[in-house]
């Protein structure tokens, strides 16, 4: 039944206002779009060699630069129109090496404790510190306990990632804020260091890094950062219950460097009709170091590769013009993203589409869009091109981190959504690796994120 209507359908109205018809062609259309990923799809490939390769991809490193010299090779490959390589400065951090942790119950009797640095930490002093361990929940109960209570001591965030929230992006965003801002408000305080649980919500023993700003906190202020695995913060949690007086050891030799050069790397094919009007698909370059970025952001970037040479392998030619960008440091600072948009709004270029993946290479379910009622009522006349491939979820909300800056009036942007049970598992941890990636659910991203991109370069944002 839903196929004679699809093949019937030639106007749909939602809110009053008459969508673009849909047709059975576009139905055929994202047949052999997700045949030609499922059947003869390049992304797995591409993601084997990215990360097993060159591996983990931190901004600033030489992995990083393997790693634009690489995408800019198999972008001329696919046969793109043009090919380029934008130059960014980006912030150079380095972790040293593996940071050692354990309470010490009394002394010589210590007990391991897996942590990390947090990206942009300051390091311990040479051979490391030990100090006592004041627990909290958040930065409101710190401020609560005042400096009388912090001073000299470790502060360990223990706020869990709310479990009972579905949306596992909503329970990441209610706790990220210990690890981002943690070290500065503990340093106001006279604390000598801290501990932030990690963003899991799986107990395993794999601290995650991820990004932190000391904001206004002099250099002489700055105190050491590091995420604790959530078994480890649990059993500390308990230590604590039991004595008060435990002490914590913290040894890092991370280390910040003067900016360096890196790119986005930027492959386009020219729109047939309006190569004026830009369409980008992208996801970020870099990635942290503990894995190898699989998830986070390989596969992104292989799915975007992947949505522009399976257009041309169809023999799709679009209208209006597609760019796949690589974008370089969306980890620990975002100027790709921001680089590439201040070089559009420089140029006077016109962007009415962009498209990230950055949620990793799971199951797609759907898109989130930040776009206007009219848009997002067109983008809704589609879900049925897209329910075969189990595709529902359609709303509105957030992007992508990398093509926010490019946001202005009349542009949709869009996210694509994979099932996000099990991403924080692997975000920003060690275990973030290629064998930790469904081949089959990495070329579904992809088909879809390229159905996507060819419904709106044939009919359209307005």
């Amino acid at each position: 039944m839903k196929k004679i209507i699809l093949s019937l359908l030639t106007t749909i109205t939602l809110g009053g206002y008459a969508q673009a018809p849909i047709q059975n062609e576009d139905a055929v259309i994202l047949k052999k779009i997700y045949d030609t990923s499922l059947l003869n799809g390049k992304s797995y490939q591409w993601l084997d060699y990215l990360s097993n390769q060159i591996g983990g991809r931190l901004s600033g490193s030489i992995n990083a630069q393997k790693a634009v010299e690489w995408g800019e090779k198999e972008l001329k490959d696919i046969g793109l129109d043009k090919v380029w390589l934008q130059p960014v400065m980006v912030p150079k951090w380095t972790r040293g090496i593996t940071e050692i942790g354990y309470v010490e119950t009394e002394p010589g009797k210590t007990t391991h404790m897996p942590i990390c640095a947090l990206g942009g930490s300051v390091p311990t002093p040479i051979g490391g510190f030990k100090a006592n361990i004041i627990e909290v929940k958040g930065l409101e109960e710190l401020a609560a306990l005042g400096r009388e209570k912090i001073e000299g001591k470790i502060v360990f965030y223990n706020r869990p990632m709310q479990a009972d929230l579905i949306e596992t992006f909503r329970a990441y965003g209610g706790c990220v804020d210990q690890r981002y801002s943690g070290a500065a408000e503990a340093a106001k305080y006279g604390a000598v260091g801290v501990l932030v649980r990690s963003m899991n919500l799986r107990l395993d023993d794999y601290p995650h890094t991820g990004a932190m700003s000391y904001g206004k906190t002099k250099d002489a202020d700055k105190i050491p950062a590091a995420a604790i695995s959530t078994n480890g913060a649990e059993l500390l949690s308990t230590m604590l219950s039991l004595n008060k007086n435990i002490r914590f050891h913290m040894n890092m030799n991370c280390r910040s460097w003067k900016d360096v050069q890196s790119y986005n790397v930027i492959g386009e094919i020219t729109g047939s009709e309006y190569p004026n009007e830009y369409m980008v698909v992208g996801g970020h370059l870099d990635s942290w170091d503990l894995g190898d970025g699989s998830h986070d952001d390989g596969a992104g970037i292989v799915q975007s590769m992947e949505v522009l040479r399976i257009l041309k392998e169809i023999g799709y030619k679009p209208k209006r013009s597609i760019r796949v960008v690589m974008f370089m440091n969306e980890e620990n600072g975002l100027r790709g993203g921001k680089k590439y948009a201040a070089i559009a709004k420089q140029k006077g270029e016109n962007h009415v589409f962009a498209l990230e993946s950055d949620s990793g290479g799971f199951t797609p379910r759907g898109f989130s869009f930040d776009c206007d009622d009219t848009a997002f009522a067109k983008v809704e006349s589609w879900k049925e091109l897209f329910e075969p491939y189990l595709i529902h979820s359609f709303k509105k909300g957030g992007s992508g981190a990398d093509i926010g800056p490019l946001k202005k009036e009349g542009i949709v942007l869009a996210g694509l959504r994979p099932d996000s049970q099990r991403y924080f598992d692997y975000h920003h941890a060690k275990n973030d690796t290629f064998d930790a990636v469904n081949k089959r659910e990495l070329e579904l991203g992809a088909a879809t994120m390229t159905s996507l991109m060819y419904l709106f370069d044939k009919y359209g944002t307005k």
